[in-house]
């Protein structure tokens, strides 16, 4: 077991998505300024294509998702399933970065340090967001989507688990059935869809959890699962200097799990200081649609 694995276990025992817990005093969302034009920033290589606007393209409705999975039964359950992207192809010093802002009464709010710094070090990410974020950080998430160095993900629209037979992760009950499984990845995949002038290629549960037959679910709507592989902060939980430790798991090809809904948290100064690090021992950044071309 490597380095990155044992960081995402030991995040799970503790609690893996705090972060994105029900628990807490809901915030009102920042108010930030404008970001600064992408011009003065270089762009990432080989830009994602799905960035150009147009139609989305035709998918199956839940009634066609019901009949095809309605009978099935799940085989497995967990933070991998078959066909999810937790590990990038290749072998180069390559890692992407991955934010997820779950919203609700756990986390409305936006670290702007933390994207600030990324915007800083122009340091691409995958930024993962759940209807009930986007709801209260509209005008927010359209400056992100307009930022190259950055692509948005789908990251459900109750923030559930993700589960045909009503699995639940960390006392989160789960989806009950085919038809919740296409409700929790179509309704987020729709208003990002308006938002963005294009469907999200990449969606990531609520707690990360997911069974194969809800995974199937998701790639046959049109998106891939995102898993990760190292676990920054422990659903905003780590300290940063915890953050900065964590992140020296980082492997070639990591996918690595983070949080910009918690300002208060220890994310942004760790990820602050573990970047440079990872800059200086050759490591670069990519977003996932920047090495996954499935």
């Amino acid at each position: 077991m490597d380095v990155g694995r044992r960081v995402v276990l030991a995040a799970a025992l503790g609690g893996l998505l705090v972060g994105c817990s029900e628990s807490g005093k809901s915030a009102s969302p920042t108010t930030t300024a404008p970001p600064a034009p992408a011009a003065a920033r270089p762009m990432p290589a080989d830009p994602d294509p799905s960035r150009t606007a147009g139609p989305p393209p035709a998918g199956p409705t839940r009634a066609e998702i019901v009949a095809r999975y309605g009978r099935q039964a799940p085989t497995g359950w967990g933070l991998e399933v078959p066909g999810s992207l937790s590990r990038l192809p290749g072998t180069a010093k390559v890692a992407a970065l991955t934010f997820d802002a779950c919203g609700g009464k756990g986390g409305s709010e936006y670290d702007k340090a933390l994207v600030d710094f990324l915007r800083e070090r122009s340091i691409p990410a995958t930024l993962f967001v759940n209807s009930r974020w986007v709801d209260e950080n509209l005008s927010t998430l359209r400056q992100l989507a307009a930022d190259p160095l950055f692509e948005i993900g789908n990251h459900g629209t109750r923030h559930l688990p993700l589960s045909v037979s009503g699995r639940s992760a960390y006392g989160i009950p789960g989806t009950k059935d085919a038809g919740e499984v296409y409700d929790e990845i179509c309704g987020n995949r729709a208003k990002l869809t308006e938002v963005l002038g294009r469907p999200p290629r990449f969606f990531r549960s609520g707690t990360a959890y997911c069974d194969d037959v809800a995974a199937r679910i998701v790639t046959d709507v049109g998106e891939r699962f995102a898993g990760f592989h190292v676990n920054a902060d422990g659903g905003a939980t780590f300290t940063p200097e915890q953050v900065r430790k964590a992140m020296r798991g980082v492997r070639p090809g990591s996918v690595v799990i983070g949080h910009m809904n918690h300002p208060r948290g220890g994310t942004a100064a760790g990820i602050r200081l573990a970047v440079p690090e990872l800059l200086q021992q050759g490591y670069t950044f990519v977003r996932l649609s920047d090495a996954a071309k499935s």
